[in-house]
């Protein structure tokens, strides 16, 4: 597998500073995907999340193209009539030939416009425009397929949908056209074949056969140049949906991927380089003082706490406050998402804990959906039972109270022999013979409908963490995804994360991953891996990503074992940090978040429509793109205060006072030194300029 990067454009210092004499007047911008207004996985975050960026830059010239799904309407979008004449005249003419598209503000940050079509209202066309797929491109789509038949309908009424704005225009508009992964990529290849006047942009978060081939444990990075992709295609009965996505990516005049890992991957399995990679971001919420996001960690994290007094009563016999909140979430996705390789660690860190004789505690939480009937009864219980016990202390506590105030108010000193009677010891014994259980705390909260078969049980069940008093180790596997209105852990998933102290993510095939990024963003530290394009990313502009908070396995070059060996040694050496270096950690964490902005993250958005539009309309727009030196400017460099963990704690003296080591730490200073390392929100600056006025120099940097 090749190491020389195959990007133009892979860090934040490869794009120049743009001037702003872009012109975006007469350029109008589409983006369509099956998960605008739609939410069916990370697609629709991103979309959602650049919402707001991308409107502040093209104001009433941004429309997004999706499915009508009356359920999602509903809630999250106010119908409106067009304000774009041409616009109104496109849509009025296909809901007057047999369409059904809709008009509407999306009622998200930014509130962009969106264009709605109801793909099952034109059914009665799958047909013909089958037949017309197969003479174009040679493409059969099978008739079980309801996806696929999904994407030939939405395919077709998104380029009629294009095509007849740009005949509805009264002088032609330069249209910008960003489709999103496979189910929007037939409309792209449509614009192509018909020649229509608009420049295109094709982004894969994910190939289909990438992720089908890592799904069958297939050493996939390895033998990457080696796959026949057709055949592989073709033996996993998806070749009809890879041609699709393939014919999108080659059409394209500009193809991007979301992470050098996929870029690599795109152009094996779809066999063209991509010209531009374009990471995903979030809208990032700043806060005016550092102490504010380590506030919301300390009362998630007491939350938290709550839900393992009821979970754990009766075997309660370890130290909260020495306790760490460990957890892994996404899609029920065993190997991709790395649970088997956690579940492993999670094992070997337990026998490392015992031996060392370790006063920590880890209780590690899976939050990924599973199939399942109900709440645990016994989980439930624990619940009631910690419910029950802090209203006898309640009770207890009021009595006691009450019976102080009076023995103060008349000057006596009370008989603490008599303050309590019979009756408040008589309630706190039978709140204590309620607390005794005879069986271990549940692993699962829930009742699996396929207990036998699951992976996650089965891996527990082999490697004997069954949440024993004499374990280090815990496990809590929440087959659901986390609810505010849950009965048995009534927290939001932002709210979970703060709690925490790490979140885990050790994944073979993760094109980007959200969840670690979610984490940097609240200032939680967590691992990921260099095979997903998150850990590249941090990797590429951190010079000491570890010393941040944010662990990378190396997944990519090493064995199984010795992976695990790697996480292993992580979260034991994470065990082992004070309370202290925890908190300077997560400061060190939170400011990396603005790497992971949108108003940074977006200029690869920007850049590859700047691509797009100079070469597809190349009499009208130039563009130069300057090869990258280095990411200096943009790369943290290591903090030269307090070491993150104890590994790296070593004094040059034998005697360490800790004065020493609160003097050596400043945190304001250290920030300030990191704001340095990255430049502020760039402005839109390019040297694709309108061609009658460019000039020699006018694509250069000052």
């Amino acid at each position: 597998m090749p190491l020389a990067r195959s990007l133009s454009v892979t860090s934040l210092s490869g794009l120049e500073d743009w001037d702003e004499d872009f012109d975006l007047e007469d350029a109008v911008l589409f983006e369509i995907a099956w998960e605008v207004a739609n939410k069916v996985g990370g697609i629709y975050t991103v979309i959602q999340t650049k919402a707001r960026m991308t409107s502040e830059e093209w104001g009433e010239n941004y429309f997004l193209v999706g499915p009508y799904v009356e359920s999602n309407v509903r809630t999250q979008v106010e119908l409106i009539e067009p304000t774009n004449p041409a616009l109104k005249r496109t849509i009025d003419k296909m809901n007057a030939s047999g369409c059904k598209v809709y008009f509407g503000r999306w009622l998200i940050e930014g509130s962009p416009y969106v264009i709605l079509i109801d793909v099952a209202f034109t059914a009665w066309s799958l047909d013909s425009w089958k037949s017309e797929l197969w003479e174009l491109c040679d493409i059969g789509v099978p008739w079980f397929d309801r996806e696929a038949n999904d994407a030939v309908l939405f395919g077709f009424l998104t380029a009629w949908l294009l095509g007849e704005y740009a005949a509805q225009s009264e002088e032609p508009p330069h249209i910008v056209a960003h489709f999103h992964e496979w189910l929007a990529g037939l409309g792209l290849v449509l614009c192509r074949h018909r020649q229509l006047p608009i420049a295109t942009i094709f982004t894969t978060h994910a190939t289909l056969l990438g992720r089908y081939l890592c799904a069958g444990n297939v050493d996939f990075y390895n033998k990457l140049a080696n796959f026949n992709v057709d055949k592989e295609a073709g033996d996993r009965q998806i070749y009809h949906r890879y041609c699709l996505e393939r014919a999108a990516a080659h059409c394209a005049h500009v193809f991007t991927t979301v992470s050098q890992i996929t870029a690599i991957e795109a152009e094996y399995l779809l066999k063209r380089k991509p010209d531009i990679v374009t990471p995903n971001g979030l809208n990032v919420k700043k806060f005016s003082a550092v102490h504010e996001f380590q506030n919301l960690h300390a009362q998630s994290k007491n939350r938290i706490q709550e839900f393992v007094r009821g979970h754990f009563y009766g075997h309660l016999d370890f130290n909260l406050d020495k306790c760490l909140f460990l957890f892994i979430a996404g899609r029920y996705e065993f190997s991709n998402k790395g649970a088997d390789l956690f579940l492993e660690a999670l094992a070997r860190l337990n026998y490392l804990l015992r031996v060392n004789n370790s006063d920590v505690t880890v209780i590690a939480f899976f939050i990924m959906p599973a199939r399942t009937n109900n709440f645990n009864v016994e989980t439930l219980k624990g619940q009631a039972v910690r419910k029950q016990l802090w209203d006898t202390a309640q009770t207890v506590k009021e009595r006691f109270g009450k019976k102080l105030y009076e023995s103060l108010l008349v000057g006596q000193l009370p008989d603490v022999s008599k303050i309590m009677d019979k009756e408040d010891f008589t309630l706190m014994k039978r709140a204590i013979f309620a607390t005794q259980r005879q069986c271990q705390p549940p692993v699962c909260t829930h009742n699996m409908l396929e207990d036998s078969s699951d992976p996650i049980l089965n891996c527990v069940r082999r490697i004997g963490l069954f949440n024993s008093s004499a374990d280090r180790v815990k496990i809590i596997f929440h087959p659901e995804f986390l609810s505010s209105t849950s009965p048995l852990l009534p927290m939001d998933y932002e709210e979970f994360v703060r709690g925490c102290h790490l979140g885990v993510f050790p994944s073979y095939y993760e094109p980007w991953g959200y969840t670690p990024a979610e984490c940097t963003v609240m200032g939680i530290p967590s691992i990921s891996t260099n095979l997903s394009g998150f850990g590249c990313f941090m990797e590429e502009h951190i010079a000491d990503p570890s010393a941040y908070g944010i662990y990378i396995m190396d997944r990519r070059f090493r064995g199984v074992d010795e992976s695990c060996n790697q996480l292993t040694s992580f979260l034991f050496q994470f065990c082992k940090q004070s309370r202290r270096q925890r908190i300077i950690q997560r400061n060190r964490t939170e400011r990396l978040s603005d790497l992971l902005d949108w108003k940074y993250l977006g200029r690869y958005y920007v850049s590859a429509r700047h691509m797009a539009l100079a070469k597809a309309f190349p009499d009208t727009y130039m563009y130069e793109l300057n090869e990258p030196t280095s990411a200096s400017g943009f790369r943290y460099p290591r903090p030269a205060s307090v070491p993150p963990s104890p590994a790296l704690s070593r004094h040059s003296s034998p005697h360490h006072s800790e004065g020493e080591e609160e003097e050596r730490y400043d945190e304001d200073l250290e920030a300030e030194k990191d704001r340095v390392n990255i430049r502020q929100p760039f402005k839109n600056k390019t040297s694709a300029v309108p061609a009658g006025n460019g000039s020699s120099d006018d694509g250069e940097k000052n």
